[in-house]
């Protein structure tokens, strides 16, 4: 099912970006990311990973207890880790979203999908960057729009995170093609499911295929969610290999990150866990425990 190759690719994406995470692009053209490194923004050793991973980390954790998807259970995990630090490197939060921080506090006293926000400005990354785990889920659009809506209850958001799950089970059931075809599938399949809906037009350049002839200059790694998106499409299409690609997302700057979280799920996937360097994965804190929950996901959603 190839959870583990998303799932690491995504955390050793999250981590290469956490410590160049609002750098500018121009800073990092004259010292790029090339390897694994520590400390920078947040101060934090070497192999951390962010808010992206743990917010995921829950997510899986949640489904191994339940077996199935349980919004109130998986919004008890979220207030675990944003209160107590649970699934974060060394027991402290760090780099959590205004939009998430807000909807957790929402959730004592609202039930879990009306905790959500749903102005234009709640429309930055943080539910598209945990969407991933139920991307591997035989669950519908209506689900991955709940799961979206327990933070980012935008209609925007909300078709960023079917989008991104339609192209990881894309690529799951056509690993032979490329991933231009498969981003070509994807987009028929979401014009097809949204044939009655305006939104998709937020998302015309990916859509209709104008970001096949982009240049960097093109796009913009800030923390909005079509922004980010664009930005993941743009480096599976013009890099080869999981390393490349993610870094590639990192040295864009901005929410490094978040975009090589999401790129590097996509590119786990597709290349393979043996594609992931292996001194990369080695530097992750607590990789023992995301290899676990890797494991036990896998055999739940079986």
């Amino acid at each position: 099912m190839k959870i583990k190759d998303g799932i690491v690719g995504f955390v050793v994406g999250d981590a290469l970006g956490v410590p160049v995470e609002f750098e500018s692009r121009n800073k990092l053209k004259d010292s790029p990311v090339t390897e694994m490194i520590g400390y920078g923004t947040y101060h934090q050793p070497k192999g951390t990973f962010s808010d992206d991973s743990s917010m995921i980390l829950a997510t899986m954790d949640s489904i191994i207890k339940k077996g199935h998807i349980d919004y109130e259970d998986i919004m008890d995990c979220f207030s675990e880790w944003c209160y107590n630090g649970k699934y974060t490197p060394f027991g402290e939060t760090f780099d959590i979203g205004i939009t998430t921080r807000k909807a957790i506090a929402n959730y004592t006293k609202n039930p879990p999908l009306e905790c959500g926000e749903k102005d234009f400005r709640d429309n930055g990354n943080g539910s598209l960057m945990r969407i991933l785990p139920i991307a591997f889920m035989d669950v519908n659009k209506e689900t991955i729009k709940e799961m979206s809506s327990l933070t980012h209850a935008h209609d925007i958001s909300k078709t960023a995170c079917v989008y991104y799950c339609y192209l990881v089970r894309t690529i799951l059931e056509n690993s032979e093609k490329t991933l231009k075809e498969n981003i070509q599938l994807t987009n028929s399949k979401m014009k097809e499911m949204y044939k009655d809906d305006d939104i998709l037009n937020i998302f015309d350049s990916i859509i209709d295929e104008n970001i096949f002839d982009f240049s960097e200059e093109d796009i913009k790694s800030t923390g909005y969610v079509v922004d980010t998106l664009e930005a993941v499409i743009y480096c599976l299409l013009n890099n080869d290999n999981y390393k490349d690609t993610v870094l590639a997302a990192v040295n864009l700057g901005g929410d490094t990150d978040t975009i090589a979280a999401i790129a590097g799920g996509v590119a786990g996937i597709y290349y393979g866990y043996d594609s992931i360097p292996k001194e990369w994965i080695d530097s992750i804190t607590k990789i023992d425990y995301v290899l676990e929950l890797c494991e036990e996901f896998e055999k739940v959603i079986k």
